[in-house]
């Protein structure tokens, strides 16, 4: 938390504690009337003997705060000692640090370390549907935010373009593909023939047998398959391609499945001969991984490779090509057992890189009417979705009447993202939830629209008046409730920030923004700007309002969200 240096400085005066030992303690009361900052005694009440009303009570009496210190007064209550801050101090250094550093408030210096996330992963054999629009928020989300505490961060995308359910497109599209073009956008064109297969082989168990063999002879390396294989897979990635642009994504490298699967045998065989794993009845590689993980096939009897084959090698490769201290895998809860099984046995091996390994595990997204299934098609595709939600935020913007005709589409475009990664990103990462498109588009609670509506307010304010913003205010002035508790939102940017990366948690910054939107609209409806005849008043607010336009600009960009002029 800001100031927090401030305060473990004072309590040092009295207290034989580490920084460290203060700040795991240091906490934010939920009423302002307890302090803006308290520590919490009770923890100490055995080390010291003694009760722990005492311990803040002696604390109180002994901690002796300098004159120019942002802490005003110091009261020990209940076995808290509460820390209370001089409003007028606490606002100029707020709006001072907000003025001065604008777009970088929050931002940490560069720290050398590489962070490294993998996302969204999709297959090549059908389209992007909606759990990977939040796969892809939460990946760009937290690159973002990890950005802003200094990393460098590396976005690598992997494509799972090998194996049985490839093939099922591929057979499909060989019987009654007529050997056509896409005649619609190509990762759709691609999905529909999956879809197919699936309808097909429940009235032609043999279809699946067909499938299998066509993966046999992809894996021999067969030229018209391989022909066939790499067309459809280019479909796909043309696809992907469009949809990765419309949702303002990126990657600095793309691995493919197809180039890592046979790459994962050198490391198996490296473990079966140091006697880390061994051979199963059968002749697979395996690996025993204990009471909660179990057995684990490494390696098929065969010599194909499984999943964590390839796994195994692409975590290595990746430490190679960027030597990360960090690699983050973006993927669903239903692969949490596959990331365990990965961590434990990149350990085993002693790879230096193991214990960076973190999987931020996202939960389902289910629609009104139930769970999306891909081989029925009843998938809600990312594409759909963002033009159905562009529709109506066109509809919306229409019927206000407030926009010029040629900013229409760009405007409802930028309204519906921001409406759909919010949405999307509002939820802990772990939870599970129902998505629903028109709740998502409205100007009115926690929603994407909401926050930039909130920019807009502060923007006009700031367009409407002559006067330029400045440093040159009386800070005492802004001294009513919704002032202060604006100012407080905006002084703990830095902090919530900070907080977000630590527990890879974009939902945390999510929760903060609507809370700093929520803020600024209740001053705006209470108090005047234009209009404020006191002219010093009115040059605080409207520095005030400055900054907190920034820090919202900041942290809409957070989430990939852009501004808008008008709604």
């Amino acid at each position: 938390m800001q100031y927090e240096s401030t305060i473990i400085g004072l309590l040092q005066q009295a207290l034989s504690l580490s920084e460290k030992e203060i700040s795991e303690l240091l906490d934010i009361p939920p009423n302002p009337k307890f302090g803006d900052i308290s520590f919490p005694c009770f923890k100490l009440s055995k080390k010291f003997n003694k009760t722990p009303q005492l311990i803040a009570e002696e604390l109180e009496n002994v901690i002796k705060i300098p004159e120019d210190s942002i802490v005003r007064e110091i009261k020990a209550v209940g076995g808290f000692l509460n820390f209370f801050f001089d409003i007028s101090k606490l606002t100029e250094q707020t709006l001072r640090q907000i003025w001065n550093e604008r777009n970088k408030y929050g931002y940490k210096e560069e720290n050398e370390k590489t962070v490294l996330l993998e996302f969204p992963s999709p297959n090549t054999n059908k389209q992007l549907h909606l759990g990977h629009l939040r796969n892809m928020a939460l990946g760009e989300s937290t690159s973002r935010i990890f950005e802003s505490q200094g990393f460098k961060v590396v976005r690598v995308n992997l494509l799972n373009d090998r194996g049985i359910h490839i093939c099922k497109s591929m057979l499909a599209y060989k019987k009654w593909g007529n050997n056509r073009d896409p005649d619609k956008k190509e990762d759709h064109f691609v999905g529909d023939f999956y879809v197919q297969f699936s309808k097909q082989s429940k009235e032609n168990p043999k279809l699946e047998e067909e499938a299998q063999e066509l993966l046999k002879q992809w894996e021999a390396k067969d030229n018209e398959t391989i022909a066939l294989w790499e067309k459809m897979t280019n479909w796909a990635i043309d696809g992907f391609t469009k949809t990765f642009k419309k949702f303002g994504i990126s990657f600095d490298k793309t691995y493919r499945e197809s180039d890592l699967w046979e790459k994962g045998k050198g490391i198996i065989l490296e473990g079966l001969k140091n006697n880390l794993f061994h051979k199963d009845e059968v002749g697979n590689i395996v690996v025993d991984l204990g009471d909660q993980l179990g057995t684990k096939v490494l390696l098929r009897a065969d010599g194909t490779s499984v999943y964590i084959t390839q796994d195994l090698y692409l975590a290595k490769k990746k430490f190679e090509d960027f030597s990360y201290s960090k690699s983050i895998y973006v993927i669903g809860s239903e692969q949490n057992y596959h990331l365990h099984v990965l961590f434990k046995i990149l350990k085993m091996m002693n790879f230096e890189f193991a214990d960076g390994c973190y999987h931020l595990s996202h939960g389902m997204i289910f629609l009104p009417e139930g769970k999306m299934k891909s081989r029925e098609g009843t998938v809600v595709d990312a594409d759909a979705i963002i033009k159905d939600l562009t529709e109506i935020a066109k509809t919306e913007i229409l019927s206000r009447g407030k926009i010029v005709e040629s900013e229409i589409n760009k405007s409802a475009e930028d309204i519906a993202m921001a409406a759909l990664k919010y949405f999307l990103l509002k939820f802990a990462a772990s939870k599970d939830f129902v998505f629903h498109p028109e709740e998502s588009v409205s100007l009115y609670g926690k929603t994407g629209p909401y926050l930039q509506y909130s920019f807009v307010r502060a923007n006009r304010i700031l367009q409407k008046i002559e006067k330029r913003t400045s440093l040159d205010v009386n800070f005492g002035l802004l001294d009513k409730q919704e002032e202060i508790s604006l100012i407080k939102l905006l002084k703990d940017y830095p902090d919530v920030l900070e907080r977000a990366s630590l527990s890879y948690s974009p939902h945390i910054l999510a929760e903060y923004t609507h809370q700093l939107a929520s803020s600024f609209n209740l001053f705006y409806e209470k108090y005047r700007v234009i209009g404020e005849p006191d002219e010093e008043i009115q040059n605080a607010r409207l520095l005030l309002v400055g900054c907190f336009r920034d820090v919202m600009r900041n942290c809409l960009c957070m989430f990939g969200i852009n501004t808008v002029n008008t709604m």
